[in-house]
Formats: C-alpha cells, sequence, structure tokens
C-alpha cells in the first residue's frame, strides 16, 4: 500500500517514512502543499497524512483540494496544534484522523491501519484465491493452511495480484503500487520480483500462478486441477 506524507521537517519525514516502510508501506514524502497536490493528480494513494504548519500554506486550507482530488481517499492530520478547537476544526474540514506530535511511530502505524480497516478501506478482508489466503490487516500468508514467508516486497506484489485476481495488471500499475518516486526500479526489478514470486508459490504447493502476458502485464489465476 502506498501513502503519502506531506511533512516539511525533513528530519521527521525522514525518521518516520523509515518507520512506515518497515511496516510494509511504500511512502511517498514531499514537504510543500504544492507538491502533494501535484503527487495526487500523479499517483494513487491509499492514504494521506498530512501536517498542517506547511511553508507554503495551511495544511487546513490545503485539504478540501486534496479531498477534491482524491475525495475517497483518508486523510490523517498529523500536527503539533494540540488543542481541542484546533482537533475539532481539522476533522470538521474532513480529516479521518488527528495524531497530534510528539507521536510514537508505532501509534501511527496503528492509526492509519485503523483508518485503512473502516468501510470501503484497503485493510480488514482476507484474501483467497485457491489454497492462498492473505490477511491484510497483519500480512500474513497461509497456503493449503500452512504458513508461508515472503518478503516484504513479494508480500505486497501478492497482495496486489490478490486483489486483482483473474485481472490484468500492468507493470506501470506495480510500478505506482510498490515503489516510491525516490526509489524507482531497476529495468528488471519487476520481472525478476514477479519471478521469484512465482517461483516460491509453486516451491509451497500454491495452487495459483502468475502468468506473463507479454508486453500486456501479469495476471493470477487459479491453476486448473
Amino acid at each position: 500500500m502506498r501513502l503519502l506524507y506531506v511533512e516539511d521537517n525533513e528530519k521527521l519525514a525522514l525518521n518516520t517514512s523509515a518507520s512506515l516502510n518497515e511496516a510494509g508501506f511504500t511512502v511517498d514524502t514531499v514537504h510543500t502543499g504544492e507538491d502533494a497536490l501535484h503527487s495526487l493528480k500523479s499517483f494513487d494513494y491509499d492514504a494521506i497524512i498530512l501536517d498542517l504548519g506547511l511553508p507554503d500554506g495551511d495544511g487546513l486550507k490545503i485539504l478540501p483540494e486534496i479531498k477534491n482530488i482524491r475525495q475517497s481517499t483518508p486523510v490523517i492530520i498529523c500536527t503539533a496544534r494540540d488543542s481541542l478547537d484546533e482537533r475539532i476544526k481539522g476533522l470538521n474540514a474532513g480529516s479521518d484522523d488527528y495524531v497530534v506530535k510528539p507521536f510514537a511511530a508505532a501509534e501511527l502505524v496503528a492509526r492509519i491501519k485503523a483508518v485503512l480497516r473502516r468501510p470501503g478501506g484497503a485493510l480488514g478482508v482476507t484474501l483467497v484465491s485457491g489454497n492462498v489466503k492473505f490477511e491484510t490487516t497483519d500480512r500474513s500468508v497461509t497456503i493449503a493452511d500452512q504458513g508461508a514467508q515472503f518478503s516484504k516486497r513479494e508480500t505486497a506484489l501478492l497482495e496486489l495480484f490478490l486483489r486483482r485476481a483473474d485481472r490484468v495488471v500492468s507493470k506501470e500499475a506495480i510500478e505506482n503500487a510498490l515503489y516510491g518516486f525516490d526509489e524507482p526500479p531497476t529495468p528488471n526489478a519487476i520481472e525478476v520480483l514477479t519471478h521469484r514470486l512465482r517461483k516460491k508459490l509453486a516451491e509451497r504447493g500454491a495452487s495459483i500462478t502468475i502468468h506473463n502476458l507479454r508486453g500486456i502485464g501479469y495476471v493470477l489465476q487459479v491453476e486448473a486441477e
């Protein structure tokens, strides 16, 4: 899942982004409202973390523009403004949660997951295809009721394919979902990653496989018995 993190404090942004990456998220970090709006017009995000004290404007004024671009994408305000009045303003302006600085990274991760578990969110569902089951909340995978371990990026790719089972997933869609704009994939990265995931699924007895549609993309399907 891909997040947009809007924070002008570069040290805080760097440390928090590292924690979010460790939790399994792909994070794009920007430092201004203008860059945030530009990113939202260019990429799809599962959630947005928004600071209010931005160098080019108040985040509360930018929030309606964000919602205009991505109406259904949840926004978590993350700010040092800790008064009850400010929290009410933020929630009434359209944010889905309000986190006060300083905060523990674990709390922010938990709040992101809580927002994504709400009806229509990206979490809180179990993805099943063939004998493969993926729990989106804790990101655990079982194959034929046996636990299976994958790397962080392999897990993210498996989730993407399971969410779009039997539908073509383009290389561009994989890039957008798994790689932030600060870490673009190498030319063969997606091919190598997909091959590695396909091989591990087969080794673990999965009844699904990932087919390569040359020049089009990939599709995950249940294998015929």
